[in-house]
């Protein structure tokens, strides 16, 4: 009887996991402030199915994310969805973001992005929407380094949006 309790106790054990799916939401996003270059370093961090959907569903496309994978719809999508949805504000003046390029690490998308010609500030108004279109739940963690000094945020669908002050 006992074994027969713990095969069935480990089968609704193991039913109660989704293979393939993950239950939380979650994108990391560092910016790091280059005063040599003048420059912002941008790197993030996002699952792959979950950004492969998201740019399938917004876009009307049947994309397959994969390496080396970098021309037409799949380069133009990519950059036009980050530049919807991750947006930089310094001394009142939005950056232009210039996506680099990806690369995958297991289950995940790293995405690079730059902004040149960024002169020193104080302030810093992050927007990070990602994923928030697709994801009620969606997280996403803000990490932004200025003058060796890191601060951090998380925003969701309810606050995309928030400042950072380097005095």
């Amino acid at each position: 009887m006992k074994k027969i309790s713990l095969i069935l106790a480990s089968f609704f054990l193991l039913s109660a996991f989704k293979s393939g799916d993950h239950e939380f939401y979650l994108s990391v996003t560092e910016i790091e402030y280059n005063n040599e270059k003048q420059s912002l370093q941008i790197i993030t961090r996002v699952f792959i199915d979950d950004f492969q959907n998201v740019l399938n569903e917004r876009y009307s496309e049947d994309l397959q994310l994969s390496e080396g994978d970098e021309e037409g719809p799949v380069l133009e999508n990519i950059t036009k969805y980050l530049a919807q949805k991750l947006r930089l504000n310094t001394n009142g003046i939005e950056l232009q973001l210039n996506y680099l390029g990806k690369e995958y690490d297991a289950d995940q998308l790293i995405l690079y992005i730059e902004v040149e010609n960024v002169s020193s500030f104080n302030n810093i108004e992050v927007t990070n929407g990602i994923l928030t279109d697709l994801f009620d739940d969606q997280k996403n963690v803000v990490h932004v380094k200025v003058n060796g000094k890191t601060k951090s945020l998380l925003l969701m669908r309810q606050q995309e949006t928030e400042n950072l002050s380097f005095p």
